[in-house]
This record gives C-alpha cells, sequence and structure tokens, in this order.
C-alpha cells in the first residue's frame, strides 16, 4: 500500500497508518451504481478502501447523466456496474473492484453481500432496501441509509439491535414514480453516507446512531431527527 496516497487524511486524529491500513482490509458492499452509489463508491476509492463490490443491473441512459458521475455519455448502454469498475479502477487502481450485474433478490442478496464489513444503500426502491435490511440484521452488519428527492436528502446508520431498522423508520414502501432530482443533491447525500462508512471502518468520531439526518438543498439547513425502534416491527422486534 502507497501511504503517500493517503498521507493526508492520516493526518486526521485518531487515524494514522493504523486506520488506513483498516480501510484497506476493508470490503464494502454498495447497492446500486447510480445517483448515490457515484459519490459513495467514488469517495470509498480515493479514501483506500481495499475492496468494493458494486451491485447494479441496471444500464447507462441518458437520462442518468446529470447526477450519475460514474458515467459517461460514451458508455449509454453498458451495464452500470461495469461502467463503475472502469472508473473507480481509474480513480485508484490499487483498490479491488467486483461488479455485480444481477438484481438483488431476496434469495441472491446475502450471496452477493458475502463478508462485506458494511452495506451502503444507495437504492432507489423500498423494496430492495428491505432486502437489504433483512441481510444486515441477519448477518450483525452496519447499513448506511441514503435516499434523496429532488433537493432534499436524508441519512441514517442503522445498526440493529443498537438502533431501529429501516422497517421501523419506513414501514410502508411509497407508490412508485419517476421523481425529481437535481445531480447536486445525491452528491451532498452520497458524501456523507461515505463518510459514515468511512468513520465506522477506521474507528474515529461518531456515526448518525438513532437519529435520521434531513438536508433541505433549498435553503440549505440540515436538521436531525431522533429515530426510534417501533416495538412491533415484524423485521427487529425479537432482535
Amino acid at each position: 500500500m502507497d501511504f503517500l496516497r493517503y498521507s493526508r487524511q492520516m493526518l486526521i486524529d485518531g487515524w494514522g497508518e493504523e486506520g488506513q491500513r483498516k480501510l484497506n482490509n476493508a470490503t464494502i458492499f454498495i447497492a446500486g451504481a447510480g445517483g448515490l452509489g457515484s459519490p459513495v463508491s467514488i469517495y470509498l476509492a480515493v479514501a483506500g478502501v481495499g475492496k468494493i463490490i458494486i451491485c447494479d443491473f441496471d444500464s447507462v441512459e441518458i437520462t442518468n447523466l446529470n447526477r450519475q458521475i460514474l458515467h459517461s455519455h460514451t458508455r449509454i448502454g453498458i451495464n452500470k456496474a461495469l461502467s463503475a469498475k472502469i472508473t473507480l479502477t481509474a480513480i485508484n487502481p490499487d483498490v479491488e473492484v467486483i461488479a455485480i450485474t444481477e438484481k438483488i433478490t431476496d434469495e441472491n442478496a446475502s450471496k452477493l453481500i458475502g463478508n462485506a464489513v458494511i452495506i451502503m444503500d444507495c437504492m432507489d426502491n423500498l423494496e430492495t432496501r428491505y432486502i437489504l435490511n433483512k441481510v444486515a440484521i441477519q448477518n450483525r452488519i452496519p447499513l448506511v441509509f441514503g435516499a434523496i428527492y429532488g433537493m432534499q436528502g436524508m441519512l441514517s446508520f442503522i445498526q440493529s439491535p443498537e438502533t431501529p431498522c429501516l422497517k421501523c423508520l419506513f414501514p410502508e414502501a411509497p407508490p412508485k414514480e419517476t421523481f425529481p432530482v437535481l445531480g447536486v443533491t445525491p452528491g451532498v447525500i452520497g458524501a456523507l453516507q461515505a463518510l459514515e462508512a468511512i468513520k465506522y471502518i477506521v474507528g474515529i468520531g461518531k456515526n448518525l446512531k438513532n437519529k435520521l439526518l434531513v438536508w433541505d438543498g433549498i435553503s440549505c439547513d440540515f436538521k436531525s431527527f431522533t429515530a426510534r425502534k417501533d416495538p412491533h416491527c415484524i423485521i427487529c422486534k425479537d432482535i
């Protein structure tokens, strides 16, 4: 590992060579190579995470390009996970990038996630998010939730049984829709998701547990709300 590449971040209190080795030894699973998955994966790659598993079954479309900065107009029609691997490998060739082109399902989710130490939820639908939530609970690993809409976004660090699970926070999935989004919004939320993962792995700072952080890009306000477990949650009530 070339410590020179990471020398500036290693100056942070509590980081040093030990913290960088923790990142280098870590495997992270990123669900989605779209608007959120783009900044999440890019910032994890430049930070020196040793292995990134990025999963997306969809292909790049021109309507993605206002926000999905992993991709370019030259890759329209290419699977997003494969496109992500090209970008991330170019950014940091020392990071091992595993591209998975399968759709995440109840049947394959645990196998796809494998030995990852954390799950980055960068999806755009709650059905798949619920699947990731269950695997995170079963495997006792954290899930970093991020969501966006227009010029607003939210995130939380979910680690059952310490925190509410995703089903506690969002008991029902909303109707599917094509929602508005400005590229800056997933940039803001995705960067914060990556920060949560990095802090957890390096072992510095405080993660966003038992809180839901909401960002309003119109007013540029951040607000933090207490997140509470649902005692009747069908997923985590017995954890």
